[in-house]
């Protein structure tokens, strides 16, 4: 028991210092600098869906810079972490209705929008092409390794996002109840 609430407090701490952000931010920058290589050293046209998850993967990236900051800062750690696990969670489920989709049966019907949807007051697709323009086709799986295609990629690197997270959160909190 007392080396599992050592472990805990371990998990707790890392969320005050600087280095578990950076370090969250730069796998984040690294997947967006491998989505760079994919496109343009490989010539792998991203569709709408692999645009969505880029920006899943960015706005983690950004969202470790808050904390980053100060992580002693409770409201910034708890932004940061907060969004963490929220948009790993969007990731994954955008991951896995495009795994769904380039799975499905008849993929004649199975079609994405031709341009990604951002919001009026920022079309990030018009403002930066060539990082949110989606010129490619969702059903087509132009790249796999180890047997999974990109988005199934993205689902495993969302869910471990996501889980790392709710750990991290859960230590938290577990942390904060048992010092009491």
């Amino acid at each position: 028991m007392a080396q599992s609430k050592s472990s805990l407090i371990t998990i707790a701490q890392l969320a005050n210092q600087r280095w578990p952000w950076a370090l969250l931010a730069l796998s984040s920058f690294a997947l967006i600098a491998a989505a760079m290589y994919f496109q343009y050293v490989m010539d792998l046209q991203p569709c709408v869906r692999c645009i969505y998850q880029r920006t899943a993967v960015l706005a983690i990236g950004l969202v470790a810079l808050i904390p980053l900051i100060n992580p002693q800062i409770k409201p910034l750690k708890w932004l940061g972490l907060l969004a963490w696990l929220g948009i790993s969670s969007w990731g994954y489920v955008i991951a896995a209705d495009h795994v769904a989709l380039q799975q499905s049966a008849n993929s004649w019907f199975a079609v994405c929008d031709i341009s990604p949807r951002f919001p009026a007051f920022m079309p990030l697709h018009e403002w930066f092409p060539g990082f949110f323009a989606a010129p490619g086709m969702c059903g087509d799986i132009a790249w796999q390794f180890a047997g999974l295609s990109m988005p199934q990629w993205l689902q495993v690197i969302f869910a471990g996002y996501a889980v790392i997270a709710a750990a991290v959160i859960a230590s938290q909190l577990i942390a904060k109840v048992t010092q009491k």
